[in-house]
């Protein structure tokens, strides 16, 4: 049987936790930040957890994380 593949976009964008939680980066903070208010783009600085129920699809995009 062949290695499984890592979706490559998948491991540039989730970091797996040594707990086991996978982390992920914030959206809306690449461009058009004029519109948007000094708060929330303070609020969208750091990393999330991805949510439970998408936890099992990125699993399985990277088999060996």
């Amino acid at each position: 049987m062949p290695k499984m593949k890592t979706k490559s976009g998948a491991k540039k964008r989730f970091i797996v936790r040594a707990s086991g939680s996978i982390k992920r980066g914030q959206a809306f903070k690449r461009h058009i930040l004029t519109k948007k208010t000094t708060k929330a783009k303070r609020q969208l600085r750091g990393m999330e957890a991805v949510h439970a129920t998408d936890a099992a699809r990125v699993r399985s995009m990277m088999p060996y994380a």
